[in-house]
């Protein structure tokens, strides 16, 4: 037994606390980390697939996601497809298959810029 802490007693001087997450990403308390929690006003066309002037965009892609999942709209075949209907065309730009890694890219013109 005491071979054995004299082997892995060193080994204390090697491991260092571990770095949180804001550490890491440097975001801190108000960062880049939370913009994706922030509360802003969309267009029209998203206003109206949501029923809300102001959306946090996880929110939206939510809302797209239980639109998507309630009527049934992703391709059997592909999971990662989206099949629009007239709904989620007025969103999407009138795209007829969105791929799942495109959505946030084409809700994020919805949000609009505070002055």
């Amino acid at each position: 037994m005491m071979g054995i802490s004299r082997v892995f007693g060193g080994c204390r001087m090697l491991m260092a606390k571990a770095a949180t997450t804001t550490e890491v990403t440097g975001a801190g308390a108000g960062g880049k980390a939370k913009a994706i929690l922030k509360s802003l006003p969309v267009s029209q066309p998203l206003a109206n697939f949501s029923g809300e002037n102001e959306l946090t965009r996880a929110s939206a892609v939510k809302k797209v996601w239980e639109y998507v999942k309630l009527h049934n709209l992703q391709n059997p075949a592909n999971k990662r497809e989206i099949q629009c209907d007239d709904k989620l065309k007025t969103i999407f730009d009138g795209k007829d298959i969105v791929g799942i890694t495109e959505v946030m890219k084409l809700l994020s013109p919805h949000f609009l810029k505070s002055v």
